[in-house]
């Protein structure tokens, strides 16, 4: 009877047993397998978002490189600039041929001046030299270094009132023609030429870029970067300029203490190259006789020439030393 009892409670725990697993364990599978299905459908999901923001971003950074590829291409081009380009940069107004003859007449005036003092033809021979290929090209580099230094004085301010204006809300273009109203010339000017080449169908960023060809500044080359990427690539073009405003002024200040730094050098070398000059005036002073017979004698003529090259050596040897190009 025990045995029988056994068995048979046996059975019904079998039974029962049985009919749990028939019942529950499909739920609990489903259950399982559903969890799985859906955190791989998440997993897939956060990988397709991964790898979409990873393909943006690379995009972005192709284009970044792309732009950089770009200026510099312009940038190597526009280190030696034409003629043209040299006297737009100066802020003239003048063609070639009105340089040509400009040049001419400087070179035939200095060279009458010379002959009529020295009475020899190798003194306007000289006379025409630097007049037509030397005070020219240097009236052109005066020029141009003082309107690039007038134009670095307002250029940081003329950034500066781009950020704002884009912080407040104003599209770029509106804070572009906001400078060209207001800002100091030649700030103003070439703000103004961004704006007529927008308005002819140029791209702002190609327009901008072409501030550097007109300036020779790496100041107006970093502004050019700055609005071409945005335009290419988006971003956060007030951070950005906020950025290259600090940029501007930092290289202000350290260009001010260089000078500062440089004026003992300069002074000496303005000594040292004045100094033969003035030994001459003051010995042609004293004893005339004795140093006319360097412009009177061929062989004084011709000791004036190697003289003067030579000064000119030294010269332009501690200009290349006191010269520093940042």
């Amino acid at each position: 009877m025990p045995m029988q009892s056994l068995a048979l409670a046996l059975l019904v725990a079998l039974a029962v047993g049985g009919v749990a697993w028939a019942l529950f364990f499909p739920a609990l599978v489903g259950s399982g397998q559903s969890d799985k299905r859906r955190q791989n459908l998440m997993t897939s999901g956060k990988t397709g978002e991964t790898s979409s923001a990873e393909e943006r971003s690379k995009n972005r950074r192709g284009q970044v490189e792309e732009s950089l590829k770009e200026m510099e291409l312009k940038q190597r081009s526009a280190d030696k600039p034409s003629l043209a380009v040299r006297i737009q940069q100066a802020g003239l107004d003048w063609s070639k041929n009105k340089y040509y003859v400009v040049s001419a007449v400087i070179g035939v005036v200095l060279a009458l001046v010379l002959f009529a003092v020295a009475k020899t033809p190798i003194a306007a021979l000289l006379g025409l030299f630097v007049g037509g290929f030397g005070i020219p090209p240097w009236m052109l580099s005066f020029l141009k270094k003082r309107r690039q230094k007038q134009f670095l004085n307002s250029f940081p301010e003329a950034v500066d009132v781009i950020v704002r204006g884009i912080k407040t809300g104003l599209p770029l273009l509106d804070c572009i023609k906001m400078i060209a109203r207001e800002a100091q010339e030649p700030v103003a000017g070439e703000f103004r030429a961004i704006v007529e080449r927008q308005a002819i169908g140029i791209p702002l960023g190609d327009a901008c870029t072409q501030l550097f060809e007109r300036t020779g500044l790496t100041e107006a080359n970093f502004f050019g970067i700055v609005i071409a990427i945005q335009q290419k690539a988006g971003g956060n073009l007030s951070e950005a300029l906020g950025n290259l405003s600090r940029v501007l002024r930092d290289r202000k200040k350290m260009r001010a203490k260089i000078q500062a730094m440089s004026m003992e050098a300069k002074a000496s070398a303005g000594i040292i190259g004045a100094l033969p000059i003035v030994v001459m005036v003051l010995v042609y002073i004293t004893s005339p006789g004795y140093i006319t017979l360097l412009f009177t004698e061929k062989t004084g003529n011709f000791l004036l020439l190697i003289s003067a090259f030579w000064m000119s050596c030294g010269v332009f040897v501690m200009r290349k030393m006191i010269n520093f190009d940042f």
